[in-house]
């Protein structure tokens, strides 16, 4: 045989085993069939994605429980205002007592104002002027021991909280303790969320 007859039957030969991979490759049988694969195993098969869960109904605001003395005059003010609640009550009360004391401290009338009844802020004012003229120092507060709420009432739309405050007042050589109790007002159905300091007492 010459050298291009043996190249011709070697690439037919190629092409046939070219050829026959492809066949089997493709999955044909002798019967010309698709050829069948087998299922996968039970575990291997994707799972059904799970519905989600349903989301919880949101509850209406439970009704506040009031408990001690102060519980039938607190209940009256939460009827007249059911945006009212014990505990925002006596944050506020607190935060109000130091910015009160740090404000009368430093003679600030204008921080006052806002804060004071009118018979309060007029007796405080006085206080300021002759504090003012004498050159005493005033008391700082320090820190507050104790807040809670003593009595509370709805008269004629009025609501009234009192509040016991226990507190150490400084001037930077002497300190002592203040107890007093501080009455707080708001109209209870009034769009205004603010409370006046309406009268302060000693406490026992």
């Amino acid at each position: 045989m010459s050298n291009p007859v043996i190249e011709v039957l070697i690439l037919a030969a190629v092409a046939l085993f070219v050829l026959w991979r492809l066949y089997v490759a493709l999955g044909r049988g002798g019967d010309e069939r698709p050829m069948q694969r087998p299922a996968p195993a039970p575990e291997q098969r994707e799972r059904a994605p799970e519905a989600p869960a349903p989301t919880p109904r949101r509850t209406e605001t439970e009704r506040p429980i009031f408990t001690g003395p102060a519980a039938a005059g607190l209940e009256d003010i939460y009827n007249a205002d059911r945006s009212f609640t014990a505990e925002d009550f006596l944050r506020g009360a607190k935060a109000a007592y130091t910015m009160i004391v740090g404000a009368y401290a430093r003679g600030d009338r204008a921080a006052l104002r806002p804060l004071l009844d009118d018979d309060v802020y007029e007796a405080w004012d006085a206080a300021i002027t002759a504090r003012e003229a004498s050159g005493d120092r005033a008391f700082e507060l320090l820190r507050v021991r104790r807040a809670e709420i003593e009595r509370a009432e709805l008269e004629g739309g009025i609501a009234r909280v009192w509040v016991r405050y226990e507190a150490e007042l400084g001037d930077g050589e002497v300190t002592r303790t203040a107890k007093e109790i501080w009455t707080f007002k708001r109209e209870a159905a009034s769009s205004d969320p603010n409370w006046l300091l309406d009268d302060v007492d000693a406490a026992g």
